[in-house]
């Protein structure tokens, strides 16, 4: 079967263009932690889609606004995280929890602005859904609900998981050089860890590839309904999560009995919310690895990756040393990832062969027909 999408899928600026304005400007995206804003005026700052955002908590709540100051254009949070009220570096300029103005130091006297202008002044507001502890940002003015994106199911076993999340957290980005839609389809690929990851992930976790007829033959039809109730209704089935495969020896350590395990199996848990968010979980509830792909440029992907344990049961002196521990063999996996992404951005070309599939990969031809018929539609989703 040959893909429906052709080398320049990964390579031309203008497609980029179009997947920012019809995906990630459109769609719930991932935006933090909730235990990463303990108290009020705690809060993070990303850039997503090209539009710089603050999360901050208040006394009545988490919100979103567009991090700029309706004065100079400056930045309002500067921090990647911090624990600030929402004043302007620059000239002072404070904002309500609504985002409304609250204060301009000695505005009679030096801006002289009227109170009816005043009172129009408001960042911009993004619509935030807390899931668990997981916090998802829509950038749209009239976004689609969540549960349009996100069936209910997927949505209960995220907010019950994350609900063991710790509140102590390790993160960093990884800069990779790779499209990324290579991520998602690596992802979803049961097949490469016996060949990438041998002597990393593959000895402890046993993945089977399997085929699913259904779906194998469902994948070589064209999408049935690309209206928009039809691009929608399509995309549910694209994120999922739970236990995923067994890991037969599971090693355990002293630091197990100090936290609250999810769940009771042994086995790899694995979330995939669609678009770019990978939950996983490598011994069976104890810890996580929360990876969030942010697309950059065609060949250019911000992994941004958080560490953390099950929540404790009771404190030990070296949890940062877990995480740490966690950290570097994360870090070995997504590594071997990572070089083969980028093996393949860098090989591909305008004249570069569309790829060949396997029915074991029937999924990742799902999403392909979806996408190509969301960038051929007029309005998408």
């Amino acid at each position: 079967m040959r893909s429906r999408m052709s080398p320049q899928h990964y390579l031309c600026t203008d497609i980029f263009e179009q997947e920012q304005q019809k995906i990630f400007k459109k769609l719930w995206l991932f935006a933090g932690l909730k235990t990463m804003l303990p108290r009020t005026n705690s809060f993070v700052t990303r850039k997503m889609s090209g539009i710089p955002v603050v999360i901050q908590r208040f006394e009545d709540g988490i919100r979103a606004f567009e991090n700029i100051c309706l004065h100079r254009s400056a930045t309002l949070q500067t921090a990647a995280a911090g624990c600030r009220p929402l004043v302007c570096p620059y000239h002072a300029w404070s904002y309500k929890p609504d985002g409304s103005l609250l204060n301009i130091p000695a505005c009679d006297k030096l801006y002289r602005l009227e109170e009816s202008e005043k009172s129009r002044l408001r960042l911009r507001q993004f619509a935030l859904r807390e899931v668990g502890n997981l916090l998802f940002i829509n950038l749209a003015d009239d976004p689609l609900p969540l549960e349009e994106q996100f069936d209910s199911g997927f949505l209960k076993s995220l907010e019950e998981s994350s609900a063991q999340y710790d509140t102590e957290v390790m993160v960093t980005t990884w800069h990779g050089k790779f499209n990324w839609k290579l991520a998602y389809e690596n992802l979803r690929d049961a097949n490469h860890p016996r060949f990438v990851h041998p002597q990393s992930l593959a000895k402890s976790v046993d993945f089977v590839p399997t085929v699913d007829e259904a779906a194998a033959a469902e994948s070589l039809n064209e999408l049935p309904d690309s209206t928009r109730e039809g691009l929608r209704a399509e995309m549910q089935r694209f994120s999922f999560g739970g236990a995923d495969a067994p890991i037969p020896d599971m090693h355990r350590f002293a630091w197990h009995e100090m936290v609250n395990r999810f769940g009771d199996e042994d086995v790899y848990y694995n979330w995939l919310a669609f678009p770019n968010l990978h939950i996983a979980s490598p011994n069976g509830g104890l810890s996580f690895t929360l990876e969030y792909h942010i697309p950059i440029a065609p060949d250019r992907t911000d992994i941004e990756i958080y560490w953390f344990s099950a929540r404790k049961s009771r404190g030990y002196k070296y949890s940062s040393n877990v995480l740490l521990a966690q950290m570097h063999g994360s870090k070995l996996v997504v590594g071997e990832d990572v070089a083969v992404m980028e093996s393949v951005q860098a090989a591909l070309h305008p004249g570069a062969p569309v790829s060949t599939q396997g029915d074991y990969e029937s999924m990742n031809r799902l999403v392909e027909r979806w996408y190509v018929a969301l960038l051929k539609d007029e309005h998408g989703i």
